[in-house]
């Protein structure tokens, strides 16, 4: 598959190491599956788009908190300023709006002295926000301000909108080259064999697994109820179920169930042991709830009922009437674990995609995100991601781990 450019390279690089463009990494690997699609390899080229020194380069970060945004936004700076000799960065403040003169603050100036340890700190320096931006307005803003290269840091709905100032500026016959960075601790985007924060968020996530199974074990009939997040998929509760190893019951947002079928193993494993360990991912059991029909937050999302509350008072309720006593411990760590720093496994990744990114603009291509597949950088066009969603495959290899970590029944019906 072919990446959008800008039009023709015509500068050297000053890399030792490039990557040809006709290199090709297949979406997958399996014998006999068959190639499906094929993504340009990323990495460095030996032909640039942009004169470096002429150039000047943007990077917003939208959307929730996620361990590793201050990391990608140094790495970014870092691989233009030394790399390649950019002379301008600008980091534009609190999400999209931060691309609207009339709604944002003035972008800040990146220097190596104010991006020196932002790593080592959860959040972003450049603040976020939901929502989407006058498009017009804000391809007006990047032209009158002659930026050249715009990083956008984000989740799908970023993306929906990077892909819209790329078109727009495209319609102005504005040389913008767009390039995405992939965002989101739920691991949920298509393509993207592993998105930074990830790993960091899972870690995190057992820690608080550890205490609540030490606070449920420390009672007679004690039940450690954890709520993490996972809007459409369970990759989280997954892989802290996984590295935990004291979970009994995970719910995931792939995997139905049906309440008194899980209630009713829930009261056979506190006759046996006299307490369970509960993890549940924030988008399991909507079904159950009364949904908020054509609710949608700032980014576009349907609104969430909260599974955690609703859990816990079922679960009081249900032992309460059995004549069994129960003390539920609930914890809801969310907001904790999403604006931790990121760990080392993520800090490498953030780099990793940050240069990668960088590579990709320099070279004039545009109106796309950087993938991660088979352990490879790829070039994704937004307009392919934009239809692929990622979810955890309840007869993969994933589900089969947690249901052997746990030993709970493959489904609650």
């Amino acid at each position: 598959m072919n990446t959008p450019t800008l039009g023709n390279a015509c500068f050297a690089s000053a890399n030792s190491h490039t990557v040809g463009d006709d290199i090709r990494i297949p979406e997958r690997i399996e014998t006999g599956a068959g190639a499906g699609i094929e993504f340009e390899l990323a990495g460095p080229r030996s032909k640039l788009f942009f004169d470096a020194k002429k150039t000047r380069a943007g990077i917003v970060t939208c959307g929730g908190l996620c361990p590793g945004l201050n990391n990608v936004i140094r790495s970014l700076f870092l691989e233009l300023h030394y790399g390649y000799g950019v002379t301008e960065v600008l980091g534009f403040r609190g999400g999209y709006g931060g691309l609207d003169p009339v709604r944002g603050a003035e972008p800040v100036r990146l220097t190596p002295q104010l991006v020196d340890d932002i790593h080592q700190k959860g959040g972003t320096i450049l603040g976020t926000s939901r929502g989407p931006v006058d498009t017009a307005r804000a391809v007006d803003n990047l032209i009158a301000r002659g930026v050249n290269i715009l990083f956008t840091i984000g989740g799908d709905g970023t993306q929906r909108g990077a892909n819209e100032l790329y078109q727009e500026a495209r319609r102005r016959g504005h040389a913008l080259s767009v390039v995405g960075v992939p965002k989101t601790i739920d691991n949920d985007v298509g393509f993207v064999s592993r998105t930074f924060g990830f790993s960091s968020a899972v870690e995190d996530a057992v820690r608080v697994l550890a205490r609540a199974h030490t606070e449920a074990r420390s009672v007679a009939g004690g039940i450690g109820l954890v709520k993490l997040m996972g809007r459409n998929a369970g990759f989280i509760t997954a892989g802290a179920t996984v590295a935990s190893q004291d979970v009994n019951f995970a719910l995931i947002p792939e995997v139905p169930f049906a309440l008194d079928a899980f209630l009713a193993s829930l009261k056979q494993r506190m006759l046996g042991k006299s307490h369970a360990v509960i993890v549940v991912a924030e988008g399991a059991g909507q079904d159950l709830l009364a949904a908020d029909v054509g609710k949608r937050d700032a980014s576009g999302n349907t609104r969430l009922k909260d599974i955690g509350p609703f859990l816990r008072e079922r679960i009081e309720s249900f032992f309460h009437a059995e004549g069994i006593p129960v003390v539920v411990r609930y914890f809801d760590p969310s907001y904790e674990i999403r604006s931790c720093p990121a760990n080392c496994s993520d800090a490498l990744l953030c780099d990793l995609y940050a240069r990668n990114a960088v590579h990709a603009a320099m070279s004039g291509r545009t109106g796309l995100v950087i993938g991660f597949l088979h352990e490879r950088f790829i070039h994704v066009p937004i307009e392919v991601l934009a239809g692929h969603t990622k979810r955890l495959d309840p007869t993969g290899g994933w589900w089969r781990s947690v249901l052997s970590a746990t030993g709970q029944p493959e489904r609650f019906t």
